[in-house]
Formats: C-alpha cells, structure tokens, sequence
C-alpha cells in the first residue's frame, strides 16, 4: 500500500512538473535585455498574460551589465517608459533624471518593473527551436538544463542582442557591413579612418622588420579591401568595465587565468611610438560614476576592444559563444594586468591603474565581473522597411516612426591589417566611423517587424531592420527600451484586432504611447520645445541647429528679447516646472524667468555656475519650482534676456511635470 502511494506521489510530482514545463500565453518575450523588461512590462500593464524568458541568469542587458554612461545622442528622442527609467535613476542618486549610474542600481530598478507588473521571469532557459504554422509561430522550445519547456504565445518578441528568434524563425536577416552601393550609402562597408587609430609606422611583425616571423597578435593577414565594400566583418565587442578606486570596496586586480602576455606585444609598441601617451585615459575612456565606480570603454588604437575575435559570434551555438565570451573576459582582465604590472608601462599610467580594482558590491554572483559582454551588433533582420543612412541624417523620414533615435552613426573598429604605406609596412585599425550632427529622427514601425511572408506575429526591437550603418546610431539602450515599448503596444493591439503584426496601424500604436506614455494610464508630462511648439516672441531671437540643444534646435538672444512658453494643462493640480539649460561657451550669468500660475507671477533666476550637466549630454533640466496650475492656458514660462547683453540666453524647451499621476 505505501509503495502504490510512493508511486502515486511520484507520478503527481512528475505531473506537475511536466505541467510547469509547458505555458501558453498570450505575449512571449525572449531575452531579459532593457527592452525585454520594457516590453514586457508593457504588455502586462496593457491586460495581457505575459512570460519573460531570459537565457542567461540577469536582467537588464547592457543597462545593468557596466554601460553606466548612457550614450543619449539627444534627451528629445527618449520618452516614455525608457525616460521613466533615467528619472527613476535620477530619484535614486537624488535629482530629476539621471544618464550616470551603477550596476546594481540599475538591476534593482529592472527587478522593480519585474515585481510591479507580477511579472513571471524564466531564467537560463535557452532557445532551442521554433515551429511555425501558416507564417506564425505556434510554439517555441527551451532547454533549462536538461529540462524541455515549450511556450505557445499568439504574439512573440525577441529582445535578444543576437536576434536568436528571429533566426530560429526563419526570418530574413543580414550579418556584417552591406556594400555602399546597395542602399546608396556613404559610410557602410570599409572604412580606413583616423579615429581609434594606430599611428603610422608601428611594425606588425613579431620581429620587426622580418614579416617570415610572422604578425603580432591580434593583426590579420587579410589585405585591404575597396572603400564600401561589403563584408561579413563585425565590429568590435568590449566589456564596459566598472572599477573603484574605494580601498573598502575594491578587490585587487590580478593575473587573471588564461594570461597571455604577447597579446600586449603591439600596445608595448605604442608606448614607444606615442610616448607622448602617459595617463590610462590615453589608451581606454575612463567615465566617472557615482561612488567612486567606472564605466570604462575604448579609446585609440589598441584598448578594450578585442578586434577581429567575434566575427563567429552571431551565428554561433551557446558552447562557441561562451568559448568567445571568455577570451575577450581574458583579454580584457588581462589588459588591465598588464597596465598595472608590465615594466613597458608608462610610470603615470601604471601608477594610476593600480589605485583601481574591482568592486565587491557589483557582479556579485560572477566574480565582481560583469556577466554581459557589450555585443554591439551581431544579427539584424531585413525586414519590411530597412532604416538607412539617408533615415539617420534626414534625407528620408519615415511617415510611420513609434520611437526615435539621435545618436552618431557610430561603428567601432571590424578588423586590425597590414598596409603600405610609403614603402613601409604598417599595422593599421579599419571599420571605425563616427559621422554625427543631424537631430532626432523616427525609427519606423516596419522596421521592427518581419516581411510579412517571414512571419505574421514577432516583432524585433533590438536587432532591427536596419544596415549596419544606421544600425550604429539606432543601437542605443535609451532606443532599445522605447523601441520594446513600441512592439509590446503592437503586440497587444495585434491580439485587440486579431491581426498580424503588418496589419497593425502604426499611427495607433503611435496614439497608444503618447496617450498612455507610462503603460499604466497614469498622466504624463507636458513638454513645449521651441522647435514644435507654438511660442510667443518677442525680440531678435535667433534659431541654432545643433550645439546641445534640447530636438532639432534652440532659440538664443543676446538682449532685449522675450519667448513665452504657454501650456494646456489638461487637470488642474500641483506641477514641477522645468526648463531645459544647453551648456553653451558664452551663457549669460543669469537667465530671467517668469512663472505665472494663472494668478500670480514669479520670477525665478537661473545662475549659470549653478547648473551642473553630467554624463553624455550637454544640456541640463533645471528646476524652476512646483506650482498649482489650473486645467486650461491660464499659466506659462517666460524667458528673457535684459538690456545688457552679457552673454547668451537660451529658450529651449519647458516641461511641467504632474506631482500626483
């Protein structure tokens, strides 16, 4: 009798397990990156049953895996959930909003979205396969350590960096550079550039001079290619690594396992090539973040950046991408050996890397390491619009943006070659480009889906339909996380509908997030910029493109000159008022502003020397108080300059921000 009640309790539990191994819901999301938990967030809040599948043992990606400084472009193209994010930082750290933060910071605020929504989270889980019946996906498989989970879901999403479902799905994509000929382009395919680059006349050869003692490492034997042409190259990963110089926070930076010195040899030449170069800022970007951390990057010619190691990855099973994960973790730990050991180091800057080491309170299930390599492109799909240079400069503008993007067409170095150069072999960098100084642009609805003949119900915001130029200044995790926003409303108003993803009308999914920017139904902020918004002026004020300002551009006036910003307030209530302050070379000491409320006017000055801008922006919101306003048009700002004329003064753009939502 207690045998058959053994057995019985076995076969319940077994049951049981079996029935956790199965879901069915109405949204999946694969890959736990910003713009997972953003969508998923989304998708709960909008009434859906949603599950979150993360491969790996973290949420947050990028945002929480070191890249504390938020490459931004312009704060104009960041709204919605994704800005909520950066002024929940900002609470955290004490101000309005925030670029700059820490690790842990940033996974507890992703932990927050997670407990909020009741969101349920499969971690390690591993795609394995995706069916499809009649051009959309019925079901995929996972592997959670031996385990066989499958998920059926009427709309999917793939957050992921390497763009996995999407590829599991038989979605059309691309790896690599397309030649400039195929989307007339004027910075895709090679590139032999200055920036991030190896001086001329550093031999290549491990015995100089003698190319039969074969090339140092790291150095290709491939020759130079054709300006524009295509490849299958992929540009450069890193680590973004965070440190401390806290004594009582820092664990010592030592021989990492796997230490192989003679991948040092080339930047050994550097230092001889350019002794010039003394401090560690010389040779990696060395951003400051809060209590006394890092975000570490790469700068020059030789730095953080393992060039040419990852051109396997994108495709790669989970076994060779852990096998290239951890050779750039060696080379990485070991660059920083070697600047803190190696007597071919330069004094200063040896003696600056040994006042940092790795922090205890980060990473602390991995080592004080972070678990996430920077995969700054791997997959991107060709899907029903392919955003291109002419999107990101604004010869093209898409009638159909749900998010937007700003940041430089940024491509890191692909490949590091042998050239000639007058006679002599050198060792040169190629693939690098950072062509900025265009505003905002909408990033297309159709190209965050598939081709409709690929599949009918998966959106992709991370490894968009883009090329790899336009890619560069789309990939951004502000973008990712509105971009994921954007996809979760379609998700939702292709279930409402009943439709598949093309059919979606993006003007609705448009509708959906500046209504409901939040995902929660709570009010969002008012924003009046000078460039949309209909100002009241007077004066000679002069319009600049450009130079830090808040969209496309700013409106500035040396004297006698006023520009009043007047709102609808749709609820009456309390409000924070906020203008937006552009660091200029020559702002005046004070900007004069008024704030009516409907009934009474106050003036508010803003000292220059007050406004402290961090991070990777050049403008500021300053506080100009909290105010009761009236539902309707009775209150606004005015921005003047006097009759000195003692510098500039700057009206920009005006946000008042609800105090209840």
């Amino acid at each position: 009798m207690k045998c058959k009640f053994l057995i019985c309790a076995v076969a319940f539990f077994l049951c049981q397990q079996l029935a956790w191994a199965n879901y069915k819901v109405d949204v999946c999301i694969y890959g736990g990156s910003s713009a997972g938990v953003i969508a998923a967030y989304t998708a709960k809040k909008a009434g859906r049953s949603v599950l979150l599948i993360e491969p790996g043992k973290h949420l947050g990606g990028l945002t929480t895996g070191g890249l504390g400084y938020t490459d931004i472009g312009n704060k104009y193209a960041i709204r919605g959930l994704s800005l909520e994010f950066y002024r929940q930082i900002g609470r955290h750290y004490g101000k309005f909003e925030q670029w700059i933060f820490e690790p842990h910071v940033a996974e507890s605020l992703f932990t927050d979205y997670v407990n909020r929504a009741k969101l349920e989270v499969l971690y390690q889980h591993r795609l394995l396969s995706a069916r499809k019946e009649n051009g959309a996906i019925k079901e995929i498989t996972l592997d959670a350590n031996g385990t066989t989970v499958t998920v059926s879901a009427k709309m999917f999403i793939d957050c992921t960096y390497e763009g996995d479902l999407m590829a599991k799905a038989g979605v059309s994509y691309t790896v690599g550079r397309e030649p400039n000929s195929q989307y007339n382009e004027t910075w895709n395919g090679v590139q032999m550039l200055d920036g991030h680059q190896i001086p001329d006349n550093v031999d290549p050869y491990k015995v100089p001079g003698d190319p039969s003692s074969g090339l140092l490492w790291g150095i290709s034997p491939e020759t130079l290619q054709p300006k524009g042409s295509g490849d299958k190259k992929v540009q450069a990963y890193n680590y973004r690594i965070c440190l401390t110089n806290d004594p009582a926070n820092m664990v010592p930076i030592t021989q990492p396992d796997n230490y192989d010195i003679s991948r040092y040899e080339l930047l050994a030449r550097l230092f001889v090539a350019q002794p010039q170069r003394t401090k560690l800022n010389d040779y990696v970007i060395l951003s400051r973040m809060p209590n006394n951390k890092t975000d570490i990057n790469n700068r020059n010619g030789f730095s953080t950046d393992m060039i040419g190691a990852n051109y396997d990855y994108p495709e790669a099973d989970y076994e060779t991408r852990k096998k290239i994960i951890r050779e750039h973790e060696d080379y990485t730990k070991g660059l920083l050996y070697f600047f803190a050991t190696d007597p071919r180091v330069p004094a200063p800057l040896q003696e600056e890397m040994r006042k940092w080491g790795y922090p205890k309170d980060e990473y602390t299930d991995n080592g004080n390491w972070s678990p996430q390599l920077y995969v700054r492109e791997a997959r991107r799909m060709i899907g029903a619009y392919v955003m291109t240079q002419a999107n990101c400069v604004g010869e093209q503008v898409v009638p159909d943006g749900v998010g937007m993007a700003a940041y430089t067409m940024d491509s890191h170095n692909t490949q590091r070659i042998v050239i000639e150069k007058n006679g002599k072999k050198m060792v040169k960098n190629e693939g690098n480009v950072e062509v900025g100084g265009f505003p905002p642009y909408p990033v297309s609805y159709r190209a965050l889906i598939p081709k409709a003949e690929d599949c009918s119900n998966l959106l992709v915001p991370v490894c968009l339909s883009a090329s790899h130029i336009a890619y560069g200044s789309i990939r951004m995790e502000p973008v990712f996380m509105a971009l994921g926003q954007a996809t979760a409303v379609a998700a939702d108003l292709a279930i409402e509908g009943g439709t598949s993803v093309q059919e979606v009308d993006a003007k609705k999914v448009a509708e959906v997030l500046a209504n409901n920017p939040l995902g929660d139904g709570r009010q969002g902020d008012v924003l009046m910029d000078n460039a949309t918004a209909n100002l009241q002026l007077e004066g000679d004020w002069k319009t600049v493109k450009g130079k830090g300002s808040y969209g496309t551009n700013m409106l500035t006036a040396e004297k006698n000159a006023k520009a009043t910003f007047r709102p609808v307030i749709r609820k009456t209530g309390n409000y924070a008022i906020y203008m937006y302050y552009p660091r200029l070379k020559n702002n005046a000491e004070v900007t004069n502003i008024k704030v009516m409320n409907g009934k009474k006017e106050q003036s508010v000055p803003v000292i220059a020397k007050d406004v402290k801008v961090v991070g990777q922006t050049s403008g500021e919101w300053v506080k100009l108080g909290t105010f009761r306003l009236k539902k309707g048009s009775s209150s606004y700002v005015e921005i003047s300059a006097g009759d000195a004329g003692e510098g500039v003064v700057v009206a920009d753009a005006v946000l008042w921000v609800p105090e209840k939502r």
